[in-house]
């Protein structure tokens, strides 16, 4: 579905008419009519080795949240060359590695459910819970919490090793100016 969705999209990028009877999709007579300048690069979202091939073959880049150095090199080998490989990353910079974690914990913890779950669950209270099985401990274990630039900069460090082009990171809570103000000042300078 993705790889007929990706053809799509290049269509519509082209500003001409586009009718398309696939699989999936059905397509009549859609157009963009204001175009950007370059095409929109089409990143691929992948976590196995089925989906970093579609990523290989269909996108402009690849982009993952696991620091997995065997689907950088299975991606570049099956076609994705030198494109962009992206990681993204989840911290929560706080005072403490407690108010981290609760932070973590509190806001992020659906990111820790195992395997389909997250895509299958139908309603709100089903994700709630889902959640519930999620500690506190199993957090702090997969996010970097509280002031330990050291465990930050590893975090980082763990995707730069894998080869990873770009990292791209996201605090978890409130706290949004000490966490850049940290990262600029303790964490980007080791890097």
């Amino acid at each position: 579905m993705l790889e007929e969705a990706i053809d799509v999209i290049r269509k519509l990028h082209t500003g001409k008419e586009v009718n398309h009877r696939g699989r999936y999709y059905t397509v009549d007579h859609a157009r963009l009519y204001t175009v950007p300048e370059e095409p929109v690069p089409i990143y691929v979202s992948a976590f196995g080795p089925t989906a970093t091939d579609l990523a290989a073959r269909a996108g402009d880049g690849f982009c993952t949240v696991m620091p997995d150095a065997e689907l950088v090199r299975r991606y570049r080998e099956a076609g994705g060359g030198d494109r962009p490989v992206q990681g993204g990353l989840k911290v929560c910079w706080a005072d403490s590695e407690e108010d981290g974690v609760r932070t973590a914990h509190r806001l992020w913890r659906n990111e820790l459910l195992d395997g389909q779950l997250p895509s299958i669950l139908p309603r709100p209270a089903d994700y709630e819970a889902a959640a519930s099985l999620v500690t506190e401990d199993m957090v702090r274990e997969q996010f970097p919490c509280g002031p330990d630039a050291d465990r930050h900069v590893a975090a980082v460090r763990e995707f730069a090793d894998a080869g990873f082009d770009e990292v791209y990171v996201q605090q978890i809570g409130p706290d949004q100016e000490k966490f850049f103000e940290a990262w600029r000042t303790q964490v980007l300078p080791r890097l």
